[in-house]
């Protein structure tokens, strides 16, 4: 079941300029960093291989969002260049690797 994260920066609708691979990493740098002055805690590193619950929690999150891969100019979303960074190529590859993965109730 897919949900809608509504404070995710893939959420909003951005026609701006595309995100290239250095302004996301410098973007993910930003917020990780933030993220550790305001709860005193660190963020997981990126699981890019492997079946580890984080990967498939991330999987099974992503794999359900909406929203294009690409923009309108043809150029990689925010939710493209994430998938990527995690070892996916695609929603449905992530939504694969998730109901394959994910633990059964």
């Amino acid at each position: 079941m897919a949900y809608t994260q509504y404070n995710s920066p893939f959420a909003k609708k951005c026609n701006g300029p595309a995100i290239t691979e250095k302004s996301y990493e410098k973007q993910n740098r930003k917020m990780r960093s933030e993220y550790t002055k305001e709860t005193g805690k660190k963020l997981g590193t990126r699981q890019t291989s492997g079946a580890g619950k984080r990967r498939v929690s991330f999987a099974c999150r992503f794999g359900g969002m909406a929203g294009s891969l690409k923009n309108k100019k043809g150029e990689p979303t925010k939710l493209k260049m994430a998938l990527k960074k995690w070892g996916f190529g695609s929603k449905e590859a992530a939504r694969n690797f998730c109901n394959k993965n994910k633990e059964k109730k």
